[in-house]
């Protein structure tokens, strides 16, 4: 491989959370003595990122004025022709694209312009805790549509479910999540225009969270929710950002794609009312390097190695953890498995599981957050080493103890 995917990059000290947080707040706990700790947990990845990142910010740090600032021209042509390569999209012009501080954060404003407080918002489950945190925090009321496992554990949408609860809540509202976080799944298109058609039967507005976009695992392809259809172009928001793509989340730089005008113009005014929704201008380089022709090289590289990484972890869990079952992701670099089984077998809690793993440095998360009754979230987005030496961990002294 041409970029390095292979050494540790030691975080401890550099602002990572992942490391430096464990023990303290909502994080898994530290590992006891013998043991150092496998970040696995929060949705950052434990790769340096792409080179071209660094060099672009290299070389605007070089000039030593930082004032105020418009975007550069390349900013936006460096969007549209990433989305035209990666995603086939044709027809993104710079006025379609808007800087949001965050996905929460442009998915709050669009709702806003929608939306009122109080009002239902249709999401399905398991749910992304950020998507339940921001929605509950600003006053709206989450009506969840669950997501159900066919018969070759694949995470389908319930259409049925769905058209239920947008009659019966009165829902004029939607956050659809692609590709799906917790689960992994990677729409596919005939999918998404199903959905957008009882969308567009019930009159809904839709925020499409696309962040995982670029995380495509074995050939798997992304088609953007405002593809699929008049409607879906018109009515929806979609929210990207190279945030998890290159491990740029402390940077914080998002954007939304908007092609209807009234509703482009609703959601920049929403935005602006903080007066604190402005690009940085690290951020901007940022994401200049990242949609680079480089860039994109060392993505394809990036996918190949998190889609080994997948089917290492998979196969180990079938092949070893007997009463545990995953869903194979698609895309994202998580792992979402369930322990059902296991735990019965084991009169043991999902709680007491989850600090059985922390206590042998396997930082992983409980993954009732997310609407996992039983599930655990795993963060696979770790050279190969670290990936394998947690499952031996967790075979040796969690599971399959002796």
């Amino acid at each position: 491989m041409k970029f390095d995917f292979e050494s540790i990059m030691d975080r401890r000290g550099m602002d990572a959370i992942a490391v430096d947080g464990l023990g303290h707040g909502f994080a898994p706990s530290l590992p006891r003595e013998g043991f150092d700790a496998i970040p696995m947990w929060v949705a950052d990845m434990n790769f340096p990122t792409a080179p071209s990142v660094c060099r672009e910010m290299e070389k605007r740090i070089s000039h030593p004025a930082f004032g105020y600032f418009d975007p550069r021209d390349e900013y936006f042509d460096s969007v549209i022709r990433w989305h035209k390569v990666r995603n086939g999209v044709n027809g993104m012009l710079p006025e379609h694209i808007g800087y949001e501080n965050g996905v929460l954060g442009g998915l709050l404003s669009a709702l806003a312009t929608f939306a009122s407080r109080g009002d239902n918002v249709l999401v399905h489950s398991p749910t992304y805790i950020g998507f339940t945190m921001s929605l509950k925090n600003a006053g709206y009321n989450i009506v969840h549509s669950p997501l159900k496992l066919d018969c070759d554990g694949k995470w389908r949408m319930d259409f049925d479910d769905m058209e239920k609860k947008l009659r019966e809540y009165n829902i004029h509202a939607a956050i659809f999540c692609s590709p799906h976080n917790p689960t992994g799944r990677v729409w596919e298109m005939r999918e998404i225009a199903e959905a957008m058609v009882l969308f567009k039967k019930y009159d809904v507005s839709v925020v499409s969270d696309e962040i995982w976009s670029d995380i495509l695992l074995d050939g798997k392809c992304h088609v953007p929710t405002q593809s699929v259809s008049d409607y879906a172009r018109e009515r929806t928001v979609a929210l990207y950002a190279p945030s998890k793509t290159f491990n740029l989340a402390g940077l914080v730089n998002a954007y939304h794609v908007i092609y209807n005008k009234t509703l482009r113009d609703r959601v920049k005014k929403e935005s602006s009312l903080s007066h604190y929704n402005s690009m940085n201008m690290l951020s901007m380089y940022a994401l200049i390097g990242a949609y680079s022709h480089e860039g994109m090289k060392w993505t394809d590289e990036l996918c190949k190695v998190l889609s080994a990484n997948v089917r290492y972890a998979c196969d180990f869990i079938e092949k070893s953890f007997r009463g545990v079952s995953v869903s194979r992701p698609e895309g994202t670099y998580m792992l979402f498995p369930d322990f059902t089984e296991w735990l019965s077998e084991h009169n043991m809690t999902l709680e007491k599981l989850v600090n059985s793993g922390c206590d042998v440095g396997v930082a992983w998360q409980n993954g009732k957050v997310h609407g996992g009754v039983n599930h655990i979230r795993m963060n696979l987005a770790l050279p190969f080493t670290k990936v394998e030496e947690a499952f031996c961990r967790l075979n040796k002294y969690v599971i399959n103890k002796v």
